[in-house]
């Protein structure tokens, strides 16, 4: 008795695959959806090193030649302290990572290897809390840290922790169920043997849990860091002095001191999105592998 042959006949060297009309379809939209997604940020960048006069007569033009001015960065630079404002947004985001991913971690691994009582409604607190807005909390908030003495100070170390404190509880929730999904799937029996061979708990979890879970891991620091990097709502709170201005928070203000300076508002924006997006070209692979990793195990 013969069997049919199911599989597809092997193509010539050399010889490309037709594309269905589905998946031309699909490239077709993509390819739209990149271009009025990469543009804006390509008509930014062009017009940042334009001088303001041009940017309202011909704003669609490539500087080029004598309309290419090196001008607008220069007075952004003048005006205000770029370096400064970088470095508290480093010192914040760096902060709220490592916090995050420490808490979390720990968090995720008692919630998905232990059971105790009120596990499940603690779970369901943890995915509740996921559905209010950051704005909805902003008052009590504010309040607490009033009372707490860390906000309207002086203080550029007790400015920067007003913002820590509430950047990491609104990150953790996100967090806890990313790593929760992918240590779920994990196989118990490498915890097993670790404890077996006289590992403690927090033995196994750094030693055992956190490097197979390295790209779930690596997915959660990543959107915190971008999160708490772009997080201008929180930052217009609680950073009320220059010295203690993050480099979106400060966009906001050159945004209101350059009024129709349309040039110095562009030089501003692609100085605080390029280095978010160097960071996101660099680490795409691990964005992209955690995220289908957690998926998968989950």
């Amino acid at each position: 008795m013969h069997t049919a042959n199911t599989q597809e006949p092997a193509r010539p060297h050399g010889v490309r695959r037709r594309g269905k009309p589905g998946e031309i379809l699909i490239y077709i939209v993509l390819s739209l959806w990149a271009v009025t997604t990469i543009y804006p940020f390509l008509w930014v960048i062009m017009n940042s090193f334009k001088l303001k006069g041009l940017i309202r007569s011909d704003s669609f033009s490539v500087p080029v030649g004598d309309s290419f001015t090196l001008d607008n960065y220069k007075t952004a630079f003048d005006r205000v302290d770029i370096f400064g404002a970088y470095k508290n947004s480093l010192v914040i985001s760096i902060t709220v990572t490592v916090v995050v991913v420490l808490l979390a971690g720990f968090a995720a691994y008692g919630m998905a290897r232990y059971q105790f009582r009120g596990r499940n409604i603690l779970h369901s607190l943890i995915i509740a809390s996921m559905m209010f807005p950051v704005f909805s909390t902003i008052i009590p908030v504010f309040r607490m840290m009033f009372g707490w003495h860390i906000v309207n100070t002086n203080s550029v170390a007790l400015s920067q922790l007003s913002v820590i404190l509430p950047q990491i509880a609104g990150n953790l929730s996100f967090a806890i169920v990313v790593l929760m999904g992918f240590m779920r799937g994990l196989p118990i029996d490498l915890e097993e043997a670790a404890y077996l061979e006289g590992y403690n708990v927090y033995q196994i979890f750094f030693k055992v849990i956190v490097p197979i879970a390295k790209p779930s891991f690596a997915t959660v620091a990543i959107f915190t860091f971008l999160w708490s990097y772009n997080d201008l709502f929180t930052q217009m709170f609680f950073l009320r002095y220059k010295d203690a201005f993050t480099i979106t928070r400060l966009l906001n203000e050159i945004t209101s001191i350059a009024g129709v300076n349309y040039g110095l508002m562009a030089a501003a924006v692609v100085l605080v999105v390029v280095p978010v997006l160097v960071v996101y070209i660099f680490l795409q692979k691990n964005i992209i592998k955690g995220m289908t990793a957690g998926a998968i195990k989950g």
